[in-house]
């Protein structure tokens, strides 16, 4: 959810972050505010990764006031996101029947575990557990390594994205016909689908697929070599790259390795000649052959290297804006460029509740003494 509205933020809709007061700023809010190590100041460097763009307010859905302050933004907003489990909008009074008949137009979606149907729908969806639910795990490591989850938070980061690309779908939809929708997304579903060619060689040989590392169970060589000094990815992924490749590195013409899958099929004797090959030199030295010879590769590369890569940089992709407690603080960009309407990073992670009182009263054109009863009832 959050990373779906960052995005969304991102290309300029207006984002308002609806959190629970809680007993204080201390405990109150997106859990995610108290996540970490690391910090920033005070701040969550996971909270501040996925909640730029935003306006914070609290509302105590519990109570009267708060629930019918989110009642009436729904009825002013063309989108609501919510990733509670399902089941928990419904409680609370904000259930998407009870908010389509607020607001017709308006598009709900809601980001969970397991989906909105189904006989697992009320389980609870970390990420983790979606990543070995999912079947992503059972091929991610070495062979002779445990079942691995990904190195990012794939299952949530991939949900938002498919989160973002159904309400836009159903915007499209409300543009045309006039009427919203609700759009269920889950994480397993997000991860599933992920599963492409996994998912194809099962269905055509019955097997389940395992962990192969960084080899590409498909082609070869395709895949991470340890050179003198670090690793480098050599991507050969078709036969005139093989044969560049091959002269390149010294190796004999020989027929057995001549097509994408001779050389799978002998993937350990020519493994067994390119390892300690490869080794022999560094990463520059085998990356400058390489690209000359115009065969794929790349440096595996730690996080501070790529985010001060000049090609990362040219592209926009870490930002600076200013925190209201940090003072300037850096974050990643945008990933998706427009010709015409490009997305902008305007405003850094909202401190808890910061834009309460200007919502109220902005958007919902409370007054000030109607603002101090709500919070003097215990709904802000």
């Amino acid at each position: 959810g959050p990373y779906c509205t960052m995005m969304m933020g991102d290309m300029g809709a207006e984002i308002i972050k609806v959190e629970d007061p809680g007993k204080g700023s201390a405990t109150g809010g997106d859990d995610t505010r108290y996540w970490g190590p690391p910090f920033l100041g005070t701040e969550s460097t996971y909270f501040l990764a996925v909640n730029r763009g935003k306006k914070s307010i609290t509302l105590n859905l519990k109570s009267p006031g708060g629930l019918a302050a989110a009642k009436r933004l729904a009825a002013c907003s063309d989108v609501l996101v919510e990733n509670f489990r399902p089941g928990a909008m419904d409680r609370l009074g904000l259930g998407y029947p009870e908010i389509a008949a607020i607001n017709p137009k308006l598009v709900y979606c809601s980001i969970s575990g397991f989906g909105q149907t189904g006989p697992e729908r009320e389980r609870p969806g970390y990420d983790a557990v979606v990543q070995g639910e999912s079947g992503i795990m059972s091929v991610t490591g070495f062979p002779d390594g445990p079942p691995t989850k990904v190195g990012i938070s794939i299952a949530d980061l991939v949900a938002g994205l498919l989160a973002f690309q159904g309400i836009l779908l159903a915007l499209r939809v409300a543009e045309r016909t006039g009427k919203g929708q609700w759009v269920d997304i889950a994480l397993l579903d997000g991860q599933v689908s992920l599963l492409t060619f996994q998912a194809g060689a099962y269905f055509a040989t019955g097997k389940n697929p395992t962990r192969k590392g960084n080899i590409h169970p498909m082609i070869t060589p395709y895949e991470t070599y340890q050179t003198s000094d670090g690793y480098v990815i050599i991507a050969v992924g078709n036969d005139g790259m093989w044969r560049r490749f091959r002269s390149l590195a010294g190796l004999p013409d020989a027929e057995e390795w001549s097509s994408s899958a001779k050389r799978v099929e002998r993937r350990e004797e020519l493994a067994a000649i390119l390892i300690p090959l490869i080794a022999r030199r560094t990463t520059a030295e085998w990356l400058a052959e390489l690209r000359a010879a115009e065969i794929p590769c790349g440096q595996v590369r730690n996080i501070g290297e790529v985010l001060a890569d000049p090609q990362v940089l040219f592209r926009g992709m870490v930002e600076e804006v200013d925190h209201a407690s940090l003072g300037r603080m850096k974050t990643t960009g945008i990933p998706v460029k427009l010709s015409e309407t490009p997305g902008r990073v305007t405003t850094a992670p909202p401190l808890l509740g910061a834009h309460t009182e200007e919502v109220l009263a902005a958007t919902l054109g409370m007054t000030a003494e109607e603002i101090a009863q709500l919070r003097a009832d215990g709904a802000l």
